[in-house]
This record gives C-alpha cells, sequence and structure tokens, in this order.
C-alpha cells in the first residue's frame, strides 16, 4: 500500500474556497470551546471537589444539545445553514464573555456555570445539524470522505492543543483567560463565516413535526446496520468514559496539578489525531461493521489499561490508543450512516446520531462519578472498560447485520451509483435545467416519502438511487468532561465524540 493511500487528502482544502473558510472557523471555534470546556471542569473541580459535580455539568451541556439538536436538524433542511451558524456561533462569544465575568467574582457561582453551560448546548445543538450538512454542498461528493477526514484532523487539533493550552493558561493567567480566549475565537469563527457563500437546502422539510421524528426512531429500530452501531458506541460512552474522573485523577492518582490534567485531556485527542491522519485506508475496507465492534473492544481494553497503570507516561499512552481507535470507529460510523440511511430520512437519521453521539458520553461521566462517589476511582475506571469489552462482545453476537455491512450499501449500491429519477413527473426538465445550470434543485420533503422495507434489517427507500458518496464526518470527541460547545458531536474522549 503507498503511503498515498494513507494519508490524508487535503483536496477539498485546495478546490474550494467556501470549505476553507467554513473550515477555518469550524477549527477556530473549536479551540477556543476546548479551551473553555477544560477551563470550566477545572472550575467547577475546584469550587465543589466533586467528580460527580463535574459529570453533571457534561450532562447539563448534554441536555440542552439533545433538546435543540432535532430542532436544529429541522432547521437546517429548512433555512440557509449558513444563517443559522452565524445566527449560534456569536451568541456563543457572549457567552463565554460571561464565564469570565463570573470568573473573577470574588465567589464564583457554580450554578452560573452551569446555567451557561446549559445555553451554550442549545444554540450549539441548533447549529450543529447545519454544519454537517453545509460540507456536501461545498465539495461535492467524490471529496466527502476527503472532507471528513479534514474535519476530524482539525476537531483533534483543537482537542490536542486545547487542554494544553488551557491548563497552561489557568497555572498561569487564570480561568478568565481561558474563557476571554474562547470568546475571542468564536468572534473569528463568525468573521469567517461572513466569507462563505449562502447555503440553502436541497431538500426542504415542509411539515416538521413529530410525526416525522417519530418515523426516524421507527427506522433505526428496524435497521439492524443503523441500530447496531448506535448501541455499539453508546455501550462504549456509557461503561467506558473517564474523562469525568479527569481532574481527580489529575490531583489524585497521578499526584499532579491542572498541567497533568492538561495532558490527561489532550491524550486521547493526540490518539485519534494520529487515527486520522492515516485514516486513508477506511475507505476500502470490505467489513466496516465487524472494524466498528473490534473498535469498541480496543476502547475498552484501553480504559482498563489506564485505570490500573500509576505512570503518567504509560497512561497516556493507553489513553492516546483508545483516541486512535474510537476516531478508526467514527469514521467508519459516518460512512455507514450515510450509506444506509435513506435519503428522504438523511436529515432525522443525522440528528438522531448527533444525540446519540452528545448524550451517552454524559451520561458516561455521570455514571463514572457516581462509581467512584461510592467506590473508588480506579475501580470506577476499570469496571466500566470491563463493561464496554462485554457490551461490544455481545452487540457484535447479537446482530449479524451489523457484522456484515459493508461500504456497498444494503442492495450493493456504492457512492458512484447513478443520479435518481424525479420524483414527480414533469421534473425532469427542471431538474435537468437545474443541473445544467450548476444549480441544485430544492425537492419537498413530500416528494421524497416513499415506502421502505422495515423487515429487511437493512431498510432503503425503493426510489433511491441517488450517490451515496459516504460522508465520512467525523464529530469530534472532547477530550474533557464538559460537552463541546460549538461542534455535534463532540464531546468524546478521543475526539469528543465534531461533523461540518
Amino acid at each position: 500500500m503507498r503511503i498515498g493511500q494513507i494519508v490524508i487528502d487535503v483536496a477539498p482544502l485546495r478546490e474550494s474556497r467556501d470549505f476553507r473558510w467554513l473550515y477555518t472557523g469550524r477549527l477556530t471555534a473549536q479551540a477556543g470551546t476546548v479551551v473553555a470546556t477544560t477551563a470550566a471542569s477545572w472550575q467547577v473541580y475546584a469550587l465543589t471537589h466533586s467528580p460527580l459535580a463535574v459529570g453533571l455539568l457534561s450532562l447539563t451541556s448534554s441536555i440542552g444539545m439533545l433538546v435543540s439538536l432535532l430542532a436544529g436538524g429541522v432547521l437546517a433542511d429548512r433555512y440557509d445553514r449558513r444563517t443559522l451558524l452565524l445566527a449560534t456561533e456569536l451568541p456563543q462569544a457572549a457567552l463565554g464573555v460571561t464565564l469570565l465575568v463570573n470568573s473573577v467574582l470574588p465567589h464564583p457561582a457554580v450554578w452560573a456555570v452551569y446555567a451557561i453551560t446549559l445555553a451554550a448546548g442549545l444554540l450549539s445543538g441548533i447549529g450543529a445539524p447545519a454544519s454537517t450538512a453545509a460540507t456536501p454542498a461545498l465539495v461535492g461528493p467524490s471529496r466527502l470522505p476527503a472532507a471528513a477526514a479534514l474535519n476530524g484532523m482539525g476537531g483533534q487539533l483543537g482537542n490536542l492543543g486545547g487542554p494544553a493550552l488551557a491548563g497552561l493558561l489557568i497555572a498561569g493567567p487564570g480561568l478568565a483567560a481561558c474563557y476571554g480566549a474562547d470568546a475571542g475565537c468564536f468572534v473569528l469563527a463568525t468573521a469567517a463565516l461572513l466569507f462563505v457563500r449562502p447555503l440553502p437546502p436541497t431538500v426542504r422539510v415542509q411539515r416538521p413535526g413529530f410525526r416525522s421524528l417519530a418515523e426516524g426512531f421507527r427506522h433505526v429500530r428496524h435497521d439492524g446496520v443503523l441500530g447496531g452501531m448506535l448501541l455499539i458506541d453508546t455501550s462504549a460512552m456509557l461503561f467506558g468514559m473517564p474523562a469525568g474522573l479527569f481532574p481527580a485523577l489529575a490531583t489524585k492518582h497521578f499526584h499532579g496539578g491542572s498541567a497533568t490534567f492538561g495532558l490527561l485531556t489532550a491524550a486521547p485527542a493526540a490518539g485519534a489525531m494520529a487515527g486520522a491522519a492515516t485514516s486513508g485506508w477506511t475507505g476500502r475496507v470490505r467489513r466496516p461493521g465487524l472494524v466498528v465492534i473490534w473498535a469498541g473492544l480496543l476502547w475498552g481494553a484501553a480504559v482498563v489499561g489506564f485505570g490500573l497503570t500509576r505512570s503518567l507516561a504509560v497512561a497516556l499512552l493507553f489513553l492516546a490508543l483508545a483516541g486512535g481507535s474510537d476516531m478508526i470507529s467514527e469514521i467508519l460510523r459516518n460512512a455507514l450512516l450515510q450509506i444506509y440511511a435513506p435519503e428522504r430520512l438523511r436529515g432525522r437519521l443525522s440528528s438522531l446520531y448527533l444525540a446519540q453521539v452528545n448524550t451517552a458520553p454524559a451520561l458516561g461521566n455521570t455514571e463514572a462519578g457516581i462509581v467512584a462517589q461510592l467506590s473508588s476511582l480506579t475501580i470506577s475506571v476499570v469496571s466500566g472498560g470491563l463493561a464496554c469489552v462485554a457490551g461490544a462482545l455481545l452487540l457484535g453476537a447479537l446482530i449479524p447485520s451489523l457484522r456484515n455491512a459493508t461500504l456497498a450499501g444494503p442492495h450493493g449500491e456504492h457512492a458512484a451509483g447513478a443520479p435518481s429519477e424525479p420524483d414527480e413527473p414533469g421534473a425532469a426538465g427542471a431538474a435537468g435545467a437545474a443541473g445544467a445550470a450548476g444549480e441544485p434543485t430544492v425537492p419537498e420533503a413530500a416528494d421524497l416519502a416513499t415506502p421502505y422495507a422495515a423487515d429487511s434489517g437493512n431498510a432503503s427507500p425503493a426510489h433511491d438511487a441517488r450517490p451515496r458518496a459516504p460522508m465520512l464526518y467525523h464529530q469530534p470527541r472532547q477530550p474533557q468532561p464538559v460537552f463541546d460547545f460549538h461542534d455535534p458531536g463532540a464531546f468524546r474522549a478521543a475526539s469528543a465524540r465534531n461533523a461540518p
């Protein structure tokens, strides 16, 4: 295998001016967010001395994110995506300023950190689907895998440098400097978005509501591939997420301070970045579902090793290994999502996926804090890792459709499939004219609604022959225990579970 088949492809940055600006803004905001969330975790622990309080902070953000994510998916299919991003980026800069003001008070209020975290989660949930949906229009189907790897790499650059920078800032100028950096980064990200062209949706939702969301839930319940990969990841994040314990582990387990805490939070991102940089082979995997299962096993085993060691250097290596396995799993799960999701349900299924990505780590942090409170830090980390390994083995054995999933799709389709026929009589002429003019058509969601075989195990609409380029966008997984305020997906120990 040649080096060019392994290393990351930067063609989207070279070819698309709009993607360069969107990518720059996303990377800037991601870096500021990681600094602020790391600082908030440290501040809450310093004020409460409770690992559970840190886990609850993450849960608070994820609750806000979960509430707004589903609504954000509907809005992203109805309104201009750049406008939605602009409407959510600048207010997050104001929230950073509010955190700064609270941190310099003689007696900072813990409740204020929780309230601001909730508000940031709400804003992030609204903007996340728009950010994810914007990339295909900017780079085209053939560049989606490369754009996904770049987004994953960009998220990991922020996750790698952000916690270490936060640790240095906390030890030096203090928490206020971290929150000031967060506000400044969101201002710069907003400025970058002004250079991106308008991004109207290609499929416009006409009648959003609970009924349409329920249809997405039903599809996941009957689709073994999509449901299986969500369960595998939920198991890994629910039982094997030790990030909420990092502040306590840094001081009690490794006898360090804020700098040690920064290293612990940065190590998974370093592994994830290495995984993204060498992810070229993932597009040629024959059985990606099986790789997802193995990645879950490796994640759990690495967490067990991390919990058992007393050496900081060895602990960082285990965390980096966990981060790399999580990144590979994330890339392949995103590919399977885009390939197996019917076009008419793609927005809703993506919202459900993002909701799982953002909620499971917060629940995992809360679970880890409870177990640590009842027993010890070591027991909490090791038992969680073992439960993750057991969950991956059990789910892999019970869901054969996930083990046998391929990147060719449920019916042998591939990303380079032929264009679909128009859904309505007389639409061919309009579609052809729009295509010739280089402008996308905007069909109504009702035009795309066709029955799918719910009992097939790999449900897919009968009419959907559209190109199925896998949108391998990675939702960065934050290594810190507070949820990523900017990017959808993004709180994870490795990447914190990032998607443009």
